[in-house]
């Protein structure tokens, strides 16, 4: 029934109050980023501006699942962790557009074949909204950076535990730099159950158990798995950079508590 002239619907007066009563604590932008609709990532990939090289990679990352998983929308604030030649970066821009930022990290003493590669990408229309972030892992989060919406960490977790990081600083600076209710997603290479840290190096696979002992050890709270990378085919005895077999992938979404 609508309401009478002059009044607002107990509904819609409730709706107004709740929203100013956040817009303190939740900034405008992050109520209006909420409010945003999920782009088409289908679309976002079909774009005719995309080089050849990602279209080819695009057959064997299968990256809609994620996106749809992660829920990047236009408006979000994203640091993309280990973003290498900006692969996953990229399709984020794409995916935040308009109003959005993205940040992708890569360590100083990344190989130059990788910083080329992401400073070549940075020059393209399609990054206009991404940012580097040329920091070490233990401390990546750009100066002045907060209230993340999103974190994404793609199949490197496993690296920086044989490399000199600080796991543990890692995992509580992508903590403090998420909003609350913000979103962390990682995606690694399956090791096998009782494997722990064991073949980060000799194969590149984590424990799942492991990985997310750390994370939740952080304050995180585990909010929902993806299986759309798995492969219960994968005998976990290979290294994942020269896979025989398609690779058994975990992808892990984590929430910093409201």
């Amino acid at each position: 029934m609508n309401a009478a002239p002059g009044r607002l619907s107990s509904a819609f007066a409730f709706a107004l109050l709740t929203g100013l009563a956040l817009a303190p604590f939740l900034g405008l932008g992050a109520i209006a980023a909420r409010a945003q609709s999920a782009p088409d990532y289908k679309a976002l990939l079909n774009t005719p501006d995309r080089s050849p090289a990602d279209l080819k990679a695009d057959q064997r990352r299968d990256p809609i699942p994620f996106l749809t998983f992660a829920g990047v929308r236009p408006g979000m604030k994203v640091l993309d962790m280990a973003a290498g030649g900006g692969y996953s970066t990229e399709l984020m821009a794409r995916a935040v557009a308009p109003n959005g930022t993205v940040y992708g990290q890569n360590p100083p003493d990344a190989s130059e074949k990788m910083k080329t590669a992401f400073e070549a990408r940075l020059k393209t229309p399609a990054m206009k909204d991404a940012v580097a972030d040329v920091r070490p892992f233990d401390d990546p989060i750009p100066p002045g950076v907060q209230n993340l919406d999103l974190i994404t960490f793609l199949f490197f977790y496993h690296d920086t535990a044989y490399m000199k990081v600080d796991r543990a600083e890692m995992d509580r600076k992508m903590f403090a730099a998420l909003k609350p209710g913000g979103y962390l997603v990682i995606a690694d290479h399956s090791a096998l159950p009782g494997q722990g840290l064991t073949v980060v190096k000799t194969l590149h696979r984590i424990e799942e158990a492991t990985l997310r002992k750390e994370v939740e050890a952080a304050g995180f709270k585990f909010v929902a798995e993806g299986n759309f990378w798995r492969n219960p085919a994968d005998t976990h005895d290979f290294v994942t950079y020269k896979p025989v077999m398609p690779v058994d992938n975990f992808v892990l979404k984590f929430q910093k508590p409201m």
